[in-house]
């Protein structure tokens, strides 16, 4: 029985906080959205590996999801920050 291996770094992306330096709005909204259906598309894989072929995924691929989320976050994360400060700077 061959086993099909799939490694996160196949499914998605590398992201990092250089990536989200857009001019506009939407564009980066497209990039946030196409890195986090990029991300979702690597964990059904992963998903897909434990359920069928009963083989966990390589720690570094889960460290590598992980640490695309937490960058995710932190982006969304400081837009909120702003935005609060922003209202807050306004009363």
């Amino acid at each position: 029985m061959s086993v099909r291996r799939h490694t996160f770094r196949q499914s998605a992306g590398v992201l990092s906080k250089k990536s989200f330096s857009m001019s506009t709005a939407s564009e980066k909204r497209e990039e946030v959205k196409a890195k986090l259906q990029g991300l979702r598309k690597a964990l059904r894989v992963m998903h897909a590996g434990v359920l069928e072929e009963t083989v966990l995924p390589e720690p570094g691929d889960v460290r590598a999801a992980m640490a695309q989320l937490e960058a995710l976050l932190e982006l969304l994360e400081s837009k909120s920050a702003r935005k609060s400060k922003s209202k807050e700077s306004a009363k």
